[in-house]
């Protein structure tokens, strides 16, 4: 473990441990614990299954809660619980971000209730670092399973897991047999509860720690247009354009945009929508989150992953961009049931409570309320390839009965060119 720490950081101090109690063994009397707990020391060199302490990771400070495996399982009793809360108390003081390095089994069975009640000591200490606006990033090992899973690491801003490490609520002797691939790492990024799979974990903290403590309270610009076009006569112009395979898509936007980026990923409900690509990037040396609609119909873990990203940018002060290109909301009845309406209504919340600047740029497609949960009310940009519409044209001559063939004048009634938003103050303006 210890060359674990030197390997992702420099200068580690390790905090004064609290004082050890003189329970003979433990708080239930667990026959032989004490024995269990004096190999445990001899083995690994360590005296808990945790080490906190604080070192520099890349340019940043950060304070450290580092799992030793080897230490009964790395398994959280009543000093571990000591040991964690009194790491997040240094890293308030000192206004750290908290990286947790987890290698657990889970709660300690030798302490009983007074081992599982640590994991309400520990939430309560993520929960008022939360609060104050101190990032947090879990790095899951293998394994993580249990409370520790359930705490620290899923409780984390950015959740980081190594390949191939074991990481579920519960641990391989109590699952259920069969479908062994669910408690993997990548099964956990798939179903939306990881951010990322990281191969050089060094470099991975260093990126995200810079990322997530140089934010900056000045409102984004909106980028340029990639595409010098003209603007469009006719609205159903303006959709073609909008339409075009060879109008340059979020990536292009935010690999233009961004000096670098990170993505995270996940609705933390079970879901991950690939039109839908959620970060953090560094613009000048400054930070600024992102949540870009890639043109594809938005599905309910889309919203809700922009929705995540959009309340933790603005819990530590980073302002968004938002790049709004879609045709509308996913609308089937698969969509219905994984709760468009709700996952829809969390991003219009999370912008409309948003302390810090967002600004929104329409590079394509603008369909509906689906499209416009995305937008920033009074700063809104589109590009001259872009419409912004209250519903398809398509969608629109079908609500009013007409044939296909009245779907181009129904554009131009629609008012949806870039112009026509101009001059009806939807929009801020054309880049």
């Amino acid at each position: 473990m210890r060359e674990l720490i030197e390997s992702v950081c420099s200068g580690f101090t390790e905090f004064d441990p609290p004082p050890d109690e003189s329970v003979v063994d433990g708080p239930i009397g667990w026959p032989g614990y004490d024995a269990a707990r004096r190999r445990a020391r001899e083995r690994t060199g360590e005296r808990e299954s945790v080490i906190c302490g604080s070192g520099k990771i890349g340019d940043v400070e950060a304070t450290l809660i580092v799992f030793e495996f080897g230490f009964l399982g790395g398994s959280v009793g009543r000093r571990t619980g000591d040991r964690i809360e009194a790491a997040f108390t240094r890293a308030r003081e000192l206004r750290t971000p908290v990286v947790s390095l987890i290698a657990t089994g889970g709660s300690r069975m030798q302490e009983g209730m007074a081992a599982l009640s640590q994991l309400q000591r520990i939430a309560r200490q993520v929960a008022l670092t939360r609060a104050a606006g101190i990032p947090q990033i879990s790095v899951l090992r293998d394994p993580t399973t249990g409370g520790g899973w359930a705490t620290l690491g899923a409780g984390a801003d950015v959740v980081l897991a190594l390949p191939g490490a074991q990481v579920g609520f519960a641990g391989s002797r109590v699952r259920p047999p069969g479908n062994e691939q669910a408690y993997t790492a990548e099964s956990q990024l798939a179903s939306g509860h990881v951010d990322q799979i990281v191969n050089d974990l060094p470099v991975a903290l260093a990126r995200w720690l810079t990322l997530l403590t140089q934010g900056t309270g000045g409102a984004p610009e909106p980028p340029t247009s990639l595409r010098q076009t003209e603007l469009p006569q006719t609205g159903w112009d303006a959709v073609l354009a909008a339409r075009a395979p060879e109008r340059p898509r979020a990536d292009a936007y935010l690999d233009a945009y961004f000096d670098w980026r990170e993505n995270v990923s996940g609705d933390r409900c079970g879901g991950v929508d690939a039109g839908v690509h959620c970060g953090f990037g560094s613009r000048n040396g400054m930070t600024i989150a992102y949540a870009a609609q890639c043109g594809t119909a938005t599905l309910p873990s889309g919203f809700r992953t922009a929705a995540r990203l959009i309340r933790l940018a603005d819990r530590l002060g980073i302002p968004v961009l938002t790049l709004v290109d879609t045709p509308g909301a996913a609308n089937d009845g698969a969509a219905e049931r994984a709760g468009a309406g709700a996952g829809i209504a969390e991003v219009f919340g999370a912008i409309a409570a948003a302390s810090v600047p967002v600004t929104t740029l329409v590079i394509g497609e603008g369909g509906s309320g689906g499209a416009l949960a995305f937008a920033a009310p009074g700063r809104t940009w589109v590009t001259p390839d872009s419409y912004f519409s209250v519903t398809s044209p398509e969608a629109a001559a079908a609500i009013l009965k007409r044939p296909p063939e009245e779907i181009p004048a129904t554009a131009e009634q629609l008012r949806l060119r870039p112009q026509d938003l101009v001059e009806l103050g939807v929009v801020q303006g054309i880049v």
